[in-house]
């Protein structure tokens, strides 16, 4: 743990929490972090083995794929987006057979979504930048737009802590289409602008407050999809990092992924049945399913003007909604007009790595479960398995935060707990028990004396009783004046403690919750600036297995 003094200090790795310690974390992440060998058959490769990385490396570029297609795409979303020279520059390198990526790919949550989104980009950043150096190959960093994903009510919150450190939720209007259309297909109207306005008056004035609204205002406006304010956004954080953002609902994409569409309707349900049959063997190893798909499921989505509908298939039969289309149908659809499809969370990660050539995926938690269950997909279609790691976890604390931490020993995920049983230890441990017993002690003691002095008065006179009586009350007024003082002060630094408490406990754990999985990525840039992206890729640790407790 830091010393006191350094708490304070900004741009420092505070603290490093075990994942064992941390109930959110999912074991299946500490496994492959420190026990990789009791996961080894859920995934491709050891990432922490530099023989896997050049073993992916070498297979990935034997694969083949049209790499200056890819290229075109990116670059033509890249400059849509005036986005900066640096992501420009990488996207270009993906035009050449020898370059591969690390990816990572996230819904398009308002304003940048959760602090896990950003930690997600800083990941991917470090994860490519560390194989470059280790292999002497080009590793372009990837951020996958989730733009079809259509649910709104998921994506549509943004949470912060308002001036008073309370948990502040302002929640953007309905869309037209929102809920049935992908988000990318969603525009936004004038309403956006109240929306930002609301978070603006939450939010506590800072040095960056001024150019972290330009700048939302300049991506989330009326006629911009809340898809391609996203990308904007973190093209506006890490582009200049050379992140390439890609919007996954590019028409043309789906036509380079044509095959793998193709391949999914010609063997329907297999993709559904091999990730099912992987999660009965993840359980029996111990760990949790992430997906059990329905039997019926075919692995894409049909898109039209009315929406995402899912495909079914049984007995041969096949519907999409509630309408029955033939096999020759389906499949004459999906090959003249890949664009008119989606795949869903199981073909998700098959078309990304086949679309780019991916060596190493940066993953959440529910990701990593999901692709433990991916092996036979992959190989179903003929596509390299990239490695998987999970990405950065951490709680970002300003220095009151950390030196109340500090002061007081307490454990970070002593806060997670919602009632008051953690500040009540800790008041308890504030009123030392030496100032009570000190005080029963000098009672004793008056005590004592008082009777000694009562009978060695009156042996002189009678009549000085009474002084006798009235000198021992005052004796004891004046003990009680102090003890009161005494308890009063304590008082007084009980109630600070108790303010220090609740403000590091609303910023660790937003009702209850870890802050990374809560607070949105505005309310931190507001604290810390735009260049928060850069400086989290300096200071957090380029292989992470553990949770880091940061001062920016």
């Amino acid at each position: 743990m830091a010393s006191h003094s350094d708490a304070a200090a900004p741009g420092l790795v505070r603290d490093t929490i075990s994942y064992t310690r941390l109930p959110w974390i999912r074991p299946l992440v500490d496994a492959v972090a420190h026990d990789y060998g009791s996961v080894a058959s859920l995934f491709p490769g050891n990432p922490a083995s530099p023989a896997a990385w050049r073993a992916t490396i070498d297979a990935v570029r034997r694969h083949p794929r049209d790499h200056q297609a890819m290229a075109s795409l990116l670059l033509a979303q890249l400059t849509g987006r005036g986005a900066p020279p640096a992501a420009v520059d990488a996207a270009t390198r993906l035009a050449s057979p020898d370059a591969v990526a690390v990816v990572t790919g996230q819904q398009a949550g308002l304003l940048g979504g959760p602090l896990y989104t950003l930690l997600k980009a800083v990941t991917t950043i470090q994860m490519a930048r560390a194989a470059s150096e280790a292999h002497g190959v080009p590793v372009v960093p990837v951020f996958w737009v989730d733009s079809e994903d259509h649910d709104w009510n998921e994506i549509r919150p943004v949470h912060v802590l308002d001036r008073d450190h309370a948990l502040a939720t302002t929640t953007a209007d309905d869309l037209e289409g929102a809920g049935s259309l992908p988000v990318g297909a969603l525009t936004f109207d004038a309403r956006i602008d109240q929306t930002i306005d609301e978070v603006a008056a939450r939010l506590a004035p800072t040095e960056f407050t001024d150019e972290l609204l330009t700048t939302l205002r300049a991506h989330y406006r009326a006629g911009q999809s809340p898809a391609a304010a996203f990308a904007g956004w973190l093209d506006t954080l890490l582009g200049g990092e050379g992140l390439v953002v890609f919007d996954a609902g590019d028409p043309g994409a789906k036509r380079l992924a044509g095959r793998i569409f193709q391949r999914e309707v010609a063997r329907p349900c297999e993709t559904a049945r091999l990730a099912r049959e992987r999660g009965e063997r993840m359980a029996a190893a111990g760990h949790s399913a992430q997906i059990v798909p329905a039997d019926d499921v075919v692995c894409l989505f049909r898109l039209d003007a009315a929406g995402r509908t899912a495909i079914r298939c049984s007995n041969g039969r096949f519907t999409i909604g509630d309408h029955d289309v033939t096999a020759d149908q389906l499949a004459t659809d999906v090959a003249d007009h890949p664009e008119h499809f989606s795949p869903n969370v199981l073909l998700r990660p098959v078309v990304q790595d086949t679309l780019f050539p991916t060596v190493c995926y940066v993953a959440g938690p529910s990701e990593l479960a999901y692709h433990a269950q991916l092996a036979d997909v992959y190989e179903a279609f003929d596509v390299v398995r990239p490695l998987l790691v999970s990405r950065a976890s951490a709680t970002l604390l300003d220095a009151a935060a950390a030196r109340f931490l500090d002061r007081y020993e307490v454990e970070l995920e002593a806060l997670q707990v919602q009632d008051e049983s953690a500040l009540n230890r800790l008041l308890e441990r504030q009123f030392p028990a030496e100032v009570e017993e000190a005080f029963a002690e000098t009672e004793r003691h008056i005590a004592a004396s008082a009777e000694r002095l009562a009978t060695a008065a009156a042996a002189v006179d009678p009549t000085l009783s009474g002084a006798v009586d009235t000198t021992i009350t005052r004796m004891r007024d004046t003990v009680r004046t102090l003890q009161n003082k005494i308890v009063q002060a304590s008082k007084k630094k009980d109630e600070t403690l108790r303010r220090q408490f609740s403000r590091t406990q609303a910023l660790a754990f937003p009702g209850g919750q870890p802050q990374e999985r809560v607070l949105n990525v505005a309310f931190f840039v507001n604290r810390y600036g735009l260049d928060l992206g850069s400086r989290l890729i300096t200071l957090l640790p380029r292989h992470c297995d553990e949770h880091y407790v940061i001062v920016p």
